[in-house]
């Protein structure tokens, strides 16, 4: 199965390992969900802190 690549340095899709610029593409999907996340903790305090910072919450 492939995946949507997203270009390093020209920031354009693809679905081969390497860019039409030449540089190596990466996946952009974000990592599988899991119960048992050790780091959710830290990101839930710095989604918090980043909306305090934006005056989007109290």
């Amino acid at each position: 199965m492939k995946h949507i690549l997203k270009c390093k340095s020209c920031g354009s899709y693809t679905l081969k390992e390497k860019c039409k610029c030449g540089e190596k593409a990466f996946m952009v999907k974000p990592a599988k969900y899991s119960p048992e996340d050790a780091y959710a903790k830290y990101r839930i305090i710095s989604k918090q802190e980043e909306r305090k910072r934006n005056n989007m919450i109290k």
